[in-house]
């Protein structure tokens, strides 16, 4: 049995439970998984406006961490070996700063196109709030990709800011975002991870038990 435990919320549309379960992917964690229900409780959660509900919340040897960063810091000290953040010191401050970024910004985004795993547009209407969030996303991946050489964000293997960006890469493949050729490459980089796979796979077995979310466009 596990000696850790990770509480998450809906697999189909909780871009914050994603994020904490890859964390502990990435840091070679095994958790049991502590489903909590999707009922109205957790509406903004689900709907991805607010990331200080206690989801994703780990468990583990007698620390409660919520919050996906405080949870990625937390699973980087204990587990330096995984190395989920570059080697290098400036590669390393690169990887925070965008990580924080997505942390707490991108609220139109958000919003105007939530995370859902079980549908995909052939095309969509993009409110023309959410386009600059858009812009700025691709020009982080932008820069990143061309510092270190991809796939991932910040080189061969995935780092904590791979797991932040992975649910953005979901709601740009399931809306159909028009993005630049090397931004595209990376959301199918984020689709084929072997974890999001896993994930995804999860997502699609969820019975329907809540009524369909209602986005502000």
């Amino acid at each position: 049995m596990s000696n850790a435990e990770l509480t998450i919320s809906s697999k189909t549309y909780s871009a914050w439970s994603l994020r904490g379960w890859l964390l502990c992917h990435l840091a070679g964690l095994d958790v049991e998984e502590k489903p909590v229900p999707n009922d109205e409780t957790n509406r903004a959660e689900l709907l991805l406006l607010s990331p200080s509900v206690l989801v994703p919340r780990l468990v583990h040897e007698g620390a409660s961490v919520w919050d996906t960063l405080a949870i990625a810091e937390y699973l980087n000290e204990c587990h330096p070996e995984a190395n989920m953040l570059p080697a290098d010191r400036v590669a390393r401050a690169h990887c925070r700063s965008v990580s924080g970024e997505i942390h707490s910004g991108f609220s139109n985004l958000r919003s105007a196109l939530p995370m859902n795993l079980k549908t995909k547009h052939a095309s969509f209407p993009i409110f023309s709030g959410a386009k600059p969030d858009i812009e700025r996303i691709e020009t982080i991946w932008k820069e990143c990709l061309s510092a270190y050489g991809g796939p991932f964000l910040f080189g061969e293997k995935p780092t904590i800011a791979d797991a932040m960006y992975a649910p953005v890469a979901t709601r740009f493949i399931t809306y159909a975002v028009e993005l630049a050729p090397e931004c595209q490459a990376y959301c199918h980089t984020i689709e084929a991870w072997e974890p999001m796979q896993q994930w995804k796979a999860a997502a699609l077995a969820e019975p329907e038990e809540m009524e369909e979310l209602d986005a502000e466009f």
